[in-house]
């Protein structure tokens, strides 16, 4: 049976989107093009349309009952219409000892400097740590990417290292800033989880 996921905060909605709304997915995208192109890799053929958002939310949703990944859509609690404002994915789910994943976040350019991002990943990561008994987040992000390197000191982050030439963005090789929070309130590693799997590279942040 599918689980679903809702959570809510004082101004925001983070859901699984249903595969029927997979078209707001694309009209995000296609509104923040420009504003997202510099902080992520080459899109993939057929990207911005709307076969592609459908598939890719069937195998979001595939994906969280198979244990693997998490990816939210963002929005208002208050706007009828259900417009997309942000995503917030959680990748690479590994259980075992290990009990991680990896975070990526993207936002709205008309929603940037509201807060947004802190208040969703604020109410995300509770639910990774209490819900899914997470014990440790992921998130990479290019150094120059101040914006997103004080939200997440903000949100407790802590650096771990710094990797060159760790992802090829905006047409070139580009180094980045790796960071991880752990749970706040550890407790043992759920032994009916899955096993542990190899991680791949993942950049994190896309706020300006």
């Amino acid at each position: 049976m599918e689980r679903p996921v809702c959570i809510e905060t004082a101004r925001l909605r983070l859901v699984l989107l249903p595969v029927d709304l997979a078209d707001r997915y694309l009209a995000f995208y296609e509104r923040n093009r420009a504003h997202l192109a510099r902080w992520d890799p080459a899109r993939p053929e057929g990207f911005y349309t709307e076969a592609f958002w459908r598939e890719r939310v069937l195998r979001d949703h595939d994906d969280f009952a198979a244990d693997r990944a998490l990816r939210l859509a963002l929005g208002w609690r208050d706007d009828p219409r259900g417009e997309v404002i942000g995503v917030c994915n959680f990748n690479q789910f590994v259980r075992g000892a290990f009990q991680a994943a990896t975070l990526g976040y993207a936002l709205d350019q008309r929603a940037v400097g509201a807060g947004v991002m802190f208040e969703a990943l604020t109410g995300a990561l509770a639910y990774m740590f209490d819900a899914l008994g997470f014990h440790r987040v992921m998130a990479n992000y290019l150094p120059y990417n101040e914006r997103s390197g004080r939200l997440l000191r903000r949100l407790g982050f802590v650096v771990e290292g710094y990797a060159r030439d760790y992802l090829f963005i905006d047409g070139a090789w580009r180094d980045h800033v790796l960071t991880a929070l752990t749970n706040p309130n550890p407790t043992p590693p759920d032994p009916t989880r899955g096993p542990a799997a190899p991680l791949a590279p993942r950049s994190a942040g896309r706020l300006p």
